[in-house]
């Protein structure tokens, strides 16, 4: 299978072709990515139903959410690390005002992108990461 019948067309996801031009960055990147997509590109590409391929995106969100809720890194190779990390309490300010607001300690989760995910981002073409 080649790349070209693996990677979806321009217009896919709904997406023009100049959404996809290296010309119209702004345009491109103002689009979000729906869940519909997600099994949109799982039906094109896997070739099961759309209903399956619904089912799919959801099972892999469900159990990523699952595994953060629980406190776990999640780590997918090639793309980065989903991370839970816990933020103690403190003293905050309001900036216009200067009065001192306590800030409750709460659980934050941030990305980390990988290496492979940021050269592509950034145009640049980089070996895959197996670690």
């Amino acid at each position: 299978m080649t790349k070209s019948e693996t990677m979806p067309a321009s217009g896919e996801f709904g997406l023009s072709a100049a959404e996809h031009s290296a010309d119209a960055p702004t345009e491109a990147a103002s689009r979000t990515v729906t869940r519909v997509d997600l099994s949109e590109a799982v039906y094109r590409c896997v070739g099961l139903s759309r209903r399956e391929s619904a089912i799919l995106v959801q099972a892999v969100l469900d159990e990523l959410a699952s595994a953060l809720t629980g406190g776990d890194t999640v780590k997918l190779s090639s793309f980065g690390r989903f991370i839970v990390r816990d933020k103690p309490e403190r003293v905050g300010r309001n900036p216009k005002t200067g009065i001192a607001v306590p800030i409750t300690q709460r659980r934050v989760m941030s990305f980390k992108p990988s290496s492979v995910l940021k050269a592509r981002i950034n145009g640049q073409a980089a070996a895959d990461e197996d670690a």
